[in-house]
């Protein structure tokens, strides 16, 4: 069975090397749709496959880092990453294009790394991730499977490459959360309370 969260954000970026004129050579902005399928062969003990929920905080927070900021490439002009980093407090460093198929790769990688780190505390069993869609207008989507966000073909993703500004962390409900993530520490899910 697979379950469907969606997230949304405002971002500016500049995909360069594209076809289009106006994304490669402008700073431009997009009102995006973030699409999160989860999937498991079992319920928990809320006949679930995953509470939606539980997707409020560490998920939560990831995607967030990105609304209302600017997504800088970095093999970007240096000149334009110091100026970005520079006048707003709100910027996110990847090491790939910010397309929206490379969005979906990056989003993909970074909830999967989640919650294969998470303590799973109500029964939830094999709960993976299916596959991550990201809507850059109302007409076009990317839609990133796990070959896609671990295929070399694509170029690797390697998550210690990716840089949140100091405003993006300080706004998390953990301001440890990624440096967390990358060293490979356990996140533990709520455990439901019990009836009286």
């Amino acid at each position: 069975m697979i379950i469907r969260k969606l997230f949304k954000f405002e971002n500016a970026h500049i995909v360069r090397n594209c076809t289009s004129e106006r994304c490669k050579f402008s700073l431009h902005g997009h009102s995006y749709k973030v699409e999160l399928f989860f999937e498991s062969n079992y319920l928990d003990n809320g006949q679930m496959i995953y509470d939606f929920g539980l997707t409020k905080t560490y998920i939560k927070d990831l995607i967030d880092s990105f609304d209302h900021a600017t997504t800088i490439w970095n093999q970007d002009d240096k000149e334009y990453i110091n100026d970005i980093k520079k006048h707003s407090q709100r910027w996110v460093l990847l090491p790939v294009s910010p397309s929206a198929e490379q969005f979906s790769r990056v989003i993909f990688l970074m909830v999967d790394r989640l919650l294969n780190l998470t303590k799973m505390q109500n029964g939830e069993k094999e709960v993976k991730l299916h596959s991550v869609r990201v809507h850059e207008t109302d007409t076009g989507y990317a839609e990133g499977f796990r070959d896609d966000a671990y295929s070399k073909l694509m170029g690797e993703i390697r998550l210690q490459e990716i840089e949140f500004s100091p405003q993006v962390q300080k706004e998390w409900s953990d301001p440890l959360m990624w440096k967390r993530l990358l060293d490979g520490e356990r996140f533990e899910n709520p455990k439901p309370k019990v009836k009286n």
